[in-house]
């Protein structure tokens, strides 16, 4: 396409009339002003932390849920308000956020703490200090500023994966270094069993409050997606039906009302490119099949080689075993073999047994345990991606592994 091409594509897109009003009302770091269907829970915060407003130290937390439950919202609507009220008050607060999943910003000790200083307005280089010196940093900033610290780790499972669990510790010994200031942990996890897994010394000191959402049923996620395109759309833009069919796609994807809000907005955006005045249901089936298909390449192209690995092992058996369920023990002769093809070195079938039940919370695989009775117990194990991304998932995996056919 020519510049002249270009420009008269973009002219006709600046005089068609936009179907929405504000678009960051569909995206997931919007916070509303109420947050719909999940006072139980925000109540349950705010008993928590409600000590703030005393100037005293509240219990640490974790909250969990699956994606998209409202777990974040809530917590950031729960702790602007304790915010707000404290600065009324002079109380001195300070809430610290950090999402664990984004790169170069949690995915090393170093780094998570120089953030969590940078939030304090401390500037601490990216590299080069020891990490001692870089808590040393932190700490004295903390002392210095004095009062309650909320520390809000969001996808706290992901810090743990990328730089082992000795910094929770860390960070929940803080408070013996301390004079002037208490901190306490909030954290946020779509895995349940969390916590489970930490070490014991890190488990006793955590000594956690911990609350589950639930996830959000169909009717639930409808109110949410009518209050939310009412703000984000004109009038009479979404068509009869797409709200209704929206929150059923989301309420059978585990109640994720995040991917409904997307869905939504994809599909608003489809309307605008084909020069449509309303959203209507096909749009919101295209728009389905493009987020299904970019989220679960997108997953599939960031997993660790040995996820890789493992996941490719479940594709090959399920092409020559299609009247079948796949069994972990199947799984495992495959990947060994794997294994030995890509230089990896293998993991005990305990290993492997948890990494399928965390490529069934990614959603890409359905597995459920099954008993063999004295054979102990197993996994049953099936694909969950859309067969026509099948092909797609195996050549990205094909490529990372580097891999023949």
């Amino acid at each position: 396409m020519g510049q002249k091409e270009l420009d008269g594509f973009f002219a006709q897109f600046m005089t068609k009339a936009p179907l929405f009003l504000n678009k960051k009302v569909l995206q997931a770091n919007y916070t509303p002003d109420s947050i719909m269907h999940r006072d139980d829970q925000i109540k349950q915060i705010a008993q928590v932390l409600s000590p703030c407003l005393r100037n005293e130290k509240p219990s640490n937390l974790f909250i969990y849920g699956k994606t998209g439950t409202g777990k974040t919202v809530s917590i950031k609507y729960t702790t602007s308000q304790i915010h707000e009220l404290t600065q009324k008050n002079n109380i001195p607060l300070s809430v610290l956020y950090l999402n664990c999943k984004l790169k170069k910003v949690a995915d090393t000790e170093y780094r998570v703490i120089a953030q969590l200083a940078r939030e304090l307005h401390k500037e601490v280089p990216t590299t080069g200090l020891p990490t001692d010196e870089v808590y040393n940093i932190f700490y004295k900033t903390i002392n210095e500023t004095g009062g309650v610290f909320l520390i809000i780790l969001d996808e706290i499972d992901q810090l743990v994966k990328k730089v082992g669990d000795e910094i929770l510790y860390n960070l929940t010994r803080i408070n013996s270094e301390l004079d002037h200031a208490q901190v306490s942990l909030v954290g946020i996890s779509n895995d349940l069993m969390f916590a489970d897994n930490l070490d014991p010394r890190v488990k006793s000191s955590l000594s956690e409050e911990y609350i589950v959402f639930p996830p959000y049923n169909a009717l639930q996620i409808q109110d949410i997606l009518k209050e939310r395109a009412a703000k984000a759309f004109k009038p009479h833009i979404i068509q009869t039906g797409v709200i209704e069919k929206c929150a059923a796609l989301s309420a059978r994807e585990h109640g994720d009302v995040r991917r409904a809000l997307e869905l939504l907005r994809v599909a608003g955006e489809i309307s605008e490119r084909r020069g449509a005045t309303t959203v209507i249901i096909a749009h919101l089936d295209e728009a389905e099949e493009k987020i299904e298909k970019d989220r679960v390449m997108e997953l599939v192209s960031t997993q660790p080689k040995q996820f890789q690995a493992v996941l490719y092992s479940i594709l090959h058996l399920s092409t020559s075993q299609k009247d079948n369920q796949l069994i972990t023990g199947d799984v495992y002769e495959i990947y060994k073999h794997v294994c030995k093809q890509t230089g990896l070195i293998p993991l005990t079938q305990r290993r492997i047994s948890d990494i399928i039940a965390e490529l069934d919370m990614l959603g890409i695989i359905c597995s459920r345990v099954i008993s063999k009775g004295r054979y102990g117990r197993t996994r049953e194990i099936s694909v969950a991606v859309p067969e026509n991304t099948i092909p797609k998932i195996y050549s990205v995996l094909l490529e990372s592994l580097d891999l023949k056919e």
